[in-house]
Order: C-alpha cells, then sequence, then structure tokens
C-alpha cells in the first residue's frame, strides 16, 4: 500500500429536515389545533482515529463526503428522522487543518479520538413548536437547518517512541529490520527508503517499543532539499532519537562532519526536535577501517560537540549486518524511554469541537453597494426561514429587530430599494419601522 501523509478532502453536512405545517382533521372536532411535526437532525461529519490505519491512502481515491438530510416532519407531531453522524477513519497521529484559514481544528493522537468536522443542521421546528396563548393557530414552519461544509487539510505524523535518523545509506533500514517485525526495502545506494518505516521493538515480555526510521535526511533537508522536507515532520512526535552514523570510508566524509550535519538540520527545523534524548552508534564497524573510523569518532565526538557530553548522550559502535552491538543498542534505547515521561495525554472525550470566537455579526458594504449581513446567527435565521410565507417573514422581521441588525442598517443610512444580502439571499429594503410587517422583500433566489 501506498504511504501517503497529506490530503485535502471536503466535507458537507446533512441539511436538517423541513418542520411542517399541519393541522387536526379528525372528524368532530372543529377547531382542531396545529400538529405539524419537527425536521430531523441532518448528519455531522465525524473523523475517528484508527490505530488498524497507518496511511491517508484512501482519500487519494475518495476526497469527497457528504451526510444525508434529516427527514421531513408530518403532520400528527411526527418528527423527521434523525440521521446518524458520517464517520470517516483516518490514522491515529492525523492533524486536522481548516484548508482556507490554515487553523487547527484538532490532533487525533489516540485510538478512537473524534472530532465533528461539520456539524449537520438542526431540524427546522413545526407549526406545532410555535403554538401559544396568544397565537393558537400558526401558519408558519422553519426549514431545516444547512450542514456546515469545509475543505480540510489532514497531515499525519507517525506516532512513534524512537525515530532513527542519519545520512542516506546509514543503515537506518537494516536497523530496523534486524530489530523489529517491519520489512523495509534495504539496498546500498542513496534513497532506498521512500517511506517511513515502523517496526515493533521486543525488549521482555512485558516491555516493547515503537521505532520508525527517518529516510531523506542530508543537508539543506530543513528546506527541501532531497526527501527530508517530506519526512522531518514524523519525528516531532518520537521521544528519542538513534543517530546512526556511517563509519565506511565510501561515504567520501568524515564521520564527525556527518555527525554535525544532521544535527544542524535537526536545529534548524525544530529546536524542540533537537533536544530529543539522543544516543548515537557509530556503524558499519564489520569493516576493518570503518572500525578505526569508529574509534577516532568516539573520541572526537565529544571533543567537537560539547553538548553530547552535557545533554549524556550514550556513544556506541554497531554494525547493522553483523548484529554486533545491536542488542545493547536496543537495552539503551529502552533505557532511555523508561528515564523520559510519557508527555501525558488528554483524556478521551468523546466527540470534540474546537471553535475560535467570532461576532455575532458584521454588516459592511459589498462590490456594487449593498449592504451584507455576515454571521452564523443571521444567516442561520434567514436559511431556516420559509420567505414565501408571510408569518414567516413577519417572525424574521422581529429576530432581525431583537438582534440590532435593523437599528444598524438604518444607523448606516439605507434607504428604501437598496440591497441587502444575508447569506445566500437578497433583499429589497423598505422601511416601515413597523415590527409587524415585513422588513424586507425578497427578490432574488440564491447566488
Amino acid at each position: 500500500m501506498d504511504f501517503v501523509d497529506e490530503v485535502t478532502i471536503h466535507v458537507a453536512a446533512g441539511k436538517g429536515g423541513d418542520g411542517v405545517v399541519a393541522f387536526r382533521r379528525e372528524k368532530f372536532v372543529p377547531r382542531g389545533g396545529p400538529n405539524g411535526g419537527d425536521g430531523g437532525h441532518g448528519a455531522s461529519i465525524v473523523l475517528e482515529a484508527d490505530r488498524a490505519l497507518s496511511t491517508l491512502v484512501e482519500f487519494r481515491y475518495a476526497s469527497r463526503y457528504v451526510g444525508r438530510d434529516g427527514g421531513r416532519g408530518a403532520s400528527n407531531n411526527r418528527s423527521g428522522q434523525h440521521v446518524e453522524p458520517l464517520v470517516i477513519r483516518v490514522p491515529v497521529g492525523t492533524s486536522v487543518f481548516n484548508l482556507e484559514t490554515g487553523r487547527p481544528i484538532a490532533d487525533l493522537t489516540y485510538h478512537g479520538q473524534t472530532v465533528v468536522v461539520a456539524k449537520g443542521g438542526r431540524g427546522g421546528r413545526g407549526n406545532a413548536s410555535f403554538a401559544s396563548s396568544t397565537n393558537q393557530a400558526p401558519r408558519h414552519a422553519e426549514l431545516g437547518e444547512p450542514g456546515e461544509s469545509a475543505s480540510l487539510r489532514l497531515d499525519l505524523k507517525l506516532l512513534a517512541d524512537v525515530g532513527v535518523i542519519g545520512f542516506p545509506s546509514a543503515g537506518k533500514s537494516t536497523l530496523i529490520a534486524s530489530v523489529s517485525n517491519a520489512r523495509p526495502k534495504i539496498a546500498d545506494y542513496p534513497f532506498t527508503t521512500l517511506v517511513p518505516n515502523l517496526g515493533v521493538v521486543r525488549v521482555g515480555p512485558d516491555e516493547s517499543f515503537v521505532m520508525a526510521d527517518v529516510p531523506g535526511l542530508i543537508e539543506g533537508a530543513h528546506e527541501g532539499a532531497g526527501l527530508g522536507h517530506r519526512f522531518l515532520r514524523h519525528i516531532e512526535r518520537t521521544r528519542a532519537l538513534i543517530h546512526l552514523v556511517d563509519c565506511s570510508p565510501a561515504t567520501g566524509m568524515d564521520p564527525a562532519d556527518e555527525y554535525g550535519i544532521i544535527r544542524r538540520e535537526l536545529s534548524s527545523y525544530s529546536p524542540a526536535v533537537a533536544g530529543l534524548p539522543e544516543i548515537i552508534a557509530l556503524n558499519k564497524t564489520d569493516i576493518p577501517e570503518a572500525r578505526e573510523r569508529a574509534q577516532q569518532a568516539l573520541e572526537e565526538l565529544p571533543l567537537r560537540y560539547p553538548e553530547i557530553g552535557e545533554r549524556g548522550c550514550v556513544i556506541r559502535l554497531v554494525s547493522t549486518a553483523t548484529g554486533e552491538g545491536v542488542q545493547q543498542l536496543v537495552w539503551d534505547a529502552a533505557k532511555l524511554l523508561r528515564d523520559t515521561p510519557r508527555e501525558p495525554v488528554a483524556a478521551p472525550e468523546g466527540v470534540v469541537r474546537i471553535e475560535g470566537p467570532e461576532a455575532p455579526w458584521t454588516i459592511k458594504r459589498g462590490s456594487s453597494g449593498e449592504f451584507v449581513v455576515q454571521g452564523r446567527q443571521p444567516e442561520r435565521l434567514v436559511a431556516m426561514t420559509d420567505l414565501e410565507n408571510e408569518e414567516s417573514l413577519r417572525r424574521l422581521h422581529a429576530r432581525m429587530g431583537r438582534m440590532g441588525i435593523l437599528k444598524e442598517l438604518r444607523r448606516r443610512g439605507i434607504k428604501d430599494n437598496d440591497t441587502v444580502r444575508v447569506g445566500e439571499f437578497e433583499f429589497d429594503w423598505f422601511d416601515e419601522e413597523k415590527p409587524d410587517e415585513a422588513w424586507a422583500e425578497k427578490t432574488g433566489g440564491e447566488d
């Protein structure tokens, strides 16, 4: 299966069902009251983290998700069907962003965590809901609320305890294959590994950890050179690093210089990543010349990079090809993890929805001079109003008045026949300043 770690999807929640206008019609009930039922709620769109998934590849083939609309109400106070949310499974470690604003919406870091990314519309109320002592026979009902829609960017950052870093062909894939259940492609040329590999490393009967290799790190990786700009983010969630240094003469590079280049890339990408606990593994010591270079590097590294001693980094000589020193490396990594407290994960909260504060409504002038009323509350109110029904228009006028919108429009100098746009609807303004009359008359349909 292809490894895909960034995709764009489009989601649209279902519209709420319309409420209905209906009255009792039983024989011998000459003044039957209203009994129009409410509409059902539309389907919300929910993302759920699933540990069984490891890639976002499925979203390459299905990128648009639409929830079902709620059922329409009926007479005899029968409500429309409430539609269950549309649940979309994503890998654990998926971050969700609003594509238009770039704002983060959620970070799904544990199995079963969910987030509502588009809320289904509320069902409109039937005329039975509007009956009162002063209005015993209402002849209006609400339309269903439109569902939310959004374009989202999904970013996958693998969840691993230990990240293995180093230059291409340093032996990262060989190491992870020798100590875990991962079976990466291995060859002796740069960029053999084109995707991160994950493997579970067993330390003992009751102890294990997850190891991931990070391909494509070369000088300039944090700026997009090689493949590092794609995969550096996968070590952001790791708790410790194994820095594999190729000591063979074939590299044409001094091992201490090689170590310094990768460290500078980490620091340039993220100081937090550069500050992770680290084990340095000088690799390929099965080659005599490489063993000599590794011995020199063992002495030279703490002198050239004093932070190695300050941070208490362990340096080991290993051969991933023959297994020399590899078991000790695993024990070192396990001890490092035991000594590194895991950051607390927020307790599962079921369905989570993250919203930023926003103004209840705003008014501005459009490009053609029209008055544009923006805001979730007024746009929702207009969308749920039956604009062909006189009673509904009177109710809309009263609600707009109580919200202060009419007063603000007058303050801004609106005149008769000026255009007012609320959401997808346009109106011609007729100001009679009487709350029992329609504040505007619909002149256009949906844009």
